[in-house]
């Protein structure tokens, strides 16, 4: 059961990382990267491009909006002669004509000039959408390959159809509104149109028709390495009155594009709630621009990782889970999400496309499935270990190792134990006048005799064997003094059967033979898995069993072995010589208590 469950995890990931993910993983995981990206954000400048932004102030300053084209025309003009710019991208579409001779003078610079005008695609799963203005550019559709299908545009007017450069503006944000990637390419109508960007590169960068690096659906995620502090943004007012230093525009990148409120060019990105589009532009240019220089992070297998790394998880689970607490399983699990926040820290700038939180959805299947699981089969142990003890052990001893925690206190251990045996003296005689109700009465009542003294002595029955039972204290809970509590229960026994026969009168007196011995011993669970037995096997056992089948030679009820005579502390104990025991090479000592006084 438990590889099943490490297997589920292992799939989960698999299926997360290489399977369309759902809406609600899908946007986990880029929540998380989003968090991610602010965390990354660079401030350190980007030298390679600017933007001018048509703002509030430059509204004010120079006039409403829509601008004049004699007006967008100046401000090419002087980004391309006064300040010397190596090209510029227009985040704005012109679907309609306006004044003649700036449509002229646009048209001019867009034909002849480093000038990449803008054109807007819509991804709208309607089959016909928008179709405003004309569709400029582009190459024929490759047949291998697959881009983002367009189903409509909003083009420029006719006069700017000759324009050596145009860039798709247009963006499918995900579905919580959000920019996190553009399409490289855009496929309409059998042929394939550049982003704004990517038509910047191949206007103006050498190389910069180089492939870039997508995704299997086209769209290219923007890493938004840089704050928007990074960007150098200069108002286009300053452009046109020429107060703005040239050193800052001289051979750079320029996307010219809008942050007045008014224009609504606005979007969400991981970054900012309300962004210019044009900045998304940038970042998007600023990407290009890493790759194309080779500085761009290098690319590793992100979905390898996170699988590698959830069967590293589940295997640790599948070894620590039965072996460790629930609470410890949880901090596991804890810190190996800690750990994968980390790695996926690392590795998001460097795979696009891998799930972040395939890991961690693994790691919340083990808590909720796997820890639970094996905490169940904790607490059934645990009620067999209990049930078991029960059988055995005096109820406080039960209660202390429960207090002490103690993981498997039945596991077989050598131990300092003291083993008490008892039996009636003259069963059969006692019985063989009886019926076999009060047989079995009689048998009770005196195994009741022997066994709540051991009992309330905190001792452990190992088994009763007919009309005896064989005792020992020291196991499973560890006693200084376990030779005078089996003591002390062998002066209660003793006075306890003496006390039940003198309640019979007319029948036969009773009298119990006790054997006690101490010594090292092995105790523990027996037992198979068909059946659980707790017992303590060694040499003092045997001893002890010799000393009760002794005590029919000695007046004395109880006959003490040489261990137990050297361990007791609180009772005084009188000698009674040597013997030689069966299966003993030397005699034994042999001891009995004092009597009272």
């Amino acid at each position: 059961m438990r590889s099943l469950i490490a297997l589920v995890a292992i799939t989960l990931t698999i299926w997360s990382e290489w399977m369309p993910a759902p809406t609600s993983s899908y946007l986990a995981n880029e929540w998380l990267r989003d968090h991610f990206i602010r965390l990354r954000a660079s401030t350190s400048p980007e030298s390679r491009l600017a933007v001018i932004d048509i703002d509030e102030n430059s509204l004010t300053s120079v006039g409403p909006w829509p601008w004049p084209r004699e007006r967008i025309a100046a401000l090419l003009e002087n980004l391309l002669g006064s300040y010397n710019v190596r090209g510029v991208a227009l985040d704005m579409v012109f679907p309609e004509p306006a004044d003649a001779a700036g449509d002229t003078r646009l048209a001019m610079l867009a034909q002849h000039g480093p000038v990449v005008l803008a054109q807007a695609f819509d991804y709208s799963v309607q089959p016909l959408g928008v179709r405003v203005g004309r569709v400029v550019g582009g190459d024929r559709l490759p047949e291998s390959r697959t881009f983002p299908k367009a189903t409509g545009f909003i083009g420029n007017h006719a006069g700017l159809a000759q324009a050596a450069h145009v860039g798709n503006i247009g963006f499918v944000p995900d579905d919580d509104g959000m920019i996190r990637r553009l399409p490289v390419m855009t496929s309409f109508d059998g042929r394939i149109y550049p982003s704004l960007s990517r038509a910047l590169m191949g206007c103006c960068v050498t190389n910069g028709n180089r492939p870039a690096t997508t995704d299997r659906q086209g769209f290219r995620r923007i890493p938004f390495d840089r704050d928007w502090s990074a960007y150098t943004v200069i108002p286009a007012s300053a452009i046109l009155n020429q107060s703005a230093p040239p050193a800052v525009l001289q051979g750079r990148l320029v996307v010219v594009g809008s942050s007045a409120l008014g224009l609504t060019d606005r979007v969400a990105t991981p970054l900012l709630a309300s962004t210019p589009g044009m900045l998304v532009h940038a970042a998007a240019l600023s990407s290009l621009l890493d790759e194309e220089a080779g500085v761009a992070p290098s690319q590793w297998p992100g979905r390898w990782i996170a699988m590698i790394f959830t069967v590293l998880v589940a295997l640790m689970a599948t070894y620590t889970f039965p072996r460790l607490s629930a609470v410890a399983n949880v901090g596991l699990l804890v810190l190996a999400s800690l750990l994968w926040l980390g790695l996926a820290y690392v590795l998001s700038p460097h795979d696009a496309s891998f799930s972040t939180t395939a890991p961690l959805a693994a790691n919340l299947f083990l808590l909720a499935v796997a820890v639970p699981f094996d905490w169940q089969l904790a607490q059934r142990k645990s009620r067999q270990l209990l049930g078991t003890l029960r059988q055995y052990v005096a109820k406080a001893v039960v209660d202390e190792l429960l207090r002490r925690g103690l993981k498997d206190p039945l596991t077989p251990q050598r131990l300092n134990v003291t083993t008490l045996i008892a039996d009636m003296e003259g069963y059969t005689g006692q019985v063989e006048s009886l019926t076999m109700e009060e047989a079995a009465q009689l048998t009770r009542d005196f195994l009741a005799c022997l066994t709540k003294p051991v009992l309330e002595k905190h001792g452990t029955i190992d088994k009763f064997t007919g009309d005896g039972l064989v005792a020992f204290w020291g196991a499973p809970l560890p006693i200084d003094d376990h030779a005078d509590l089996a003591l002390d229960a062998a002066q209660e026994m003793v006075v306890a059967v003496r006390r039940f026969s003198a309640e019979r009168p007319g029948k036969k007196p009773l009298r119990v033979r006790i054997g006690i011995q101490s010594g090292v011993a092995m105790a523990g669970d027996f037992g198979t898995s068909s059946r659980s037995i707790y017992t303590a096997v060694g040499d003092s056992v045997n001893v002890a069993s010799r000393l009760e089948q002794l005590a029919r030679e000695f007046p004395h009820d109880i006959i003490v072995g040489q261990g137990t005579a050297e361990r007791a502390k609180r009772h005084s104990l009188m000698y009674l010589g040597e013997k030689l025991l069966r299966g003993k090479e030397h005699p034994t000592k042999l001891y009995t208590l004092e009597p009272a006084a």
